[in-house]
């Protein structure tokens, strides 16, 4: 079993948890690129939008995770993310069948429930595998499938529905991943629980109450969650947003809104990532409190970025200015889910990620679009005025409408979009100052073998 703390294995790991984690991304990428042409074609409101992206996927996502959490503290967490790749696949194909806002929603419930099955296991897998000062380097590593499954499923997703229609692109994005529960499978293997901190863990995993007992003692642990639950609320609401707000208030067609959401998206996050994790697992090797104060430096500098990048009328500036905000923004979530690990003993490892991620699923990818998108009605109303819904279905003037009614649908649109997007940045300071005041907590409430 010592072989799997070996360099070799441990790069195989990697390497295989980081291409799950890209087809974990470019199925959600995919819908968030293309969700203009999913509102016109099954004339959708932003609310009904935003819930698709938002509650219908994220429920079910949030209440699988606990189950799938408590059932890799005993079973094999490798054959567990086997299964969910190949569930939430299948699910993704099935969305280019959707003929209404239903068929869509039971689709997105099905790559919710798959996707469930992925961060509990593979956090705990990552804690047996690397040392408490290298988990946060680990998991960011992990997390670069965000940025490569963004540029995936955007530019992949964009380009294909620009020649086929998005329903192909869904079943194009969804199924290679059927193939990649066979690859798990077949290469990795089932670390013994506490590898990596060198004493093992026999004992069976305490109830989840006595667990949740456990963190919610801790401060730190307690004001992470709130400020990555914060910063999840306004990530998601803008990163599942962004390609219908460039299409709208910068007038770009398909194609070249979902290009535009991929690169930026998939630049920023990368770059994020490895500022925050590779950076503050450097700079915490002198100071533990870094793995707060880094998520709260980035989180305070993201809320005006994002703020300018809004306003901007042309288009290159306010891209400059989205892509400075997202990196500043994700940088807080490789130390995020480090603190989290490092905060629970090896036999709750998996469970405390399923409770973070029972959180983060219900604030963040639930009601943060939820949330932007039931703004971005209310906003484009009063622009518009009373009848916005019936007037401008899916957001645009039925056909035979006059040049002037079609101009006033479209602004009325972009511009519920642009403020509904300015209110969401005031998320990430309040998420800034939670981090800020874990850090006076953290030394002291950090798991010790």
């Amino acid at each position: 079993m010592s072989d799997l703390l070996s360099g070799g294995y441990r790069a195989r790991f990697l390497a295989v948890m980081l291409l799950v984690n890209t087809f974990n991304f470019a199925d959600r990428a995919i819908f968030s690129a293309l969700g203009q042409a999913v509102k016109q074609d099954l004339l959708l409101t932003d609310t009904q939008l935003g819930l698709l992206q938002g509650f219908s996927f994220a429920l079910l996502y949030a209440v699988a995770g606990i189950p799938i959490g408590r059932l890799a503290e005993r079973g094999s967490r490798v054959g567990i993310i086997a299964v969910a790749v190949t569930v939430w696949s299948g699910m993704t194909a099935a969305c280019g069948l959707a003929m209404n806002f239903w068929h869509m929603m039971l689709a997105r419930i099905g790559v919710g429930i798959g996707e469930a099955g992925f961060s509990p296991p593979s956090s705990s897998l990552v804690s047996d595998h690397f040392g408490s000062d290298r988990r946060a380097s680990a998991l960011a590593i992990i997390a670069l499938g965000s940025p490569l499954g963004a540029l995936v499923g955007a530019v992949g997703g964009g380009l294909i529905a620009g020649e086929h229609g998005w329903r192909i692109a869904f079943f194009a994005l969804g199924a290679p991943g059927l193939l990649l529960g066979l690859i798990v499978f077949l290469l990795l293997k089932e670390p013994q629980r506490g590898l990596a901190d060198g004493v093992l863990a026999s004992e069976p995993p305490p109830p989840m109450s006595r667990v949740l007992a456990a963190l919610m003692a801790k401060p730190t642990f307690v004001h992470v969650v709130i400020g990555g639950a914060a910063a999840g609320l306004g990530m998601n609401a803008i990163g599942h947003f962004l390609a219908p707000f460039l299409g709208r208030v910068h007038a770009l067609d398909i194609r070249s809104a979902a290009l535009w959401f991929g690169l930026v998206s998939s630049a920023s996050l990368a770059i994020g990532l490895l500022i925050g994790g590779l950076g503050t697992d450097r700079l915490a090797r002198h100071d533990r409190r870094w793995s707060a104060w880094g998520p709260a430096i980035g989180l305070a500098l993201a809320a005006p970025l994002y703020y300018l990048g809004f306003q901007q009328a042309e288009l290159l500036p306010a891209l400059a200015f989205i892509f400075g905000g997202a990196i500043a923004l994700i940088s807080h979530y490789g130390p995020l889910l480090g603190i989290v690990q490092n905060l629970a003993p090896p036999r709750a490892r998996a469970s405390a990620a399923a409770l973070v991620g029972l959180v983060f699923a219900i604030f963040g990818v639930g009601l943060g679009p939820t949330l932007v998108g039931i703004l971005s009605d209310h906003f484009a109303t009063q622009s518009f005025g009373e009848g916005f819904a019936a007037a401008c279905p899916g957001g645009r003037a039925p056909a035979g409408a006059s040049e002037l009614f079609q101009a006033n649908c479209a602004s009325a649109s972009a511009a519920g979009m642009r403020t509904a997007f300015s209110v969401m940045v005031l998320a990430f300071p309040w998420a800034a100052l939670h981090f800020l005041i874990a850090s006076f907590t953290l030394r002291r409430d950090l798991h010790t073998a």
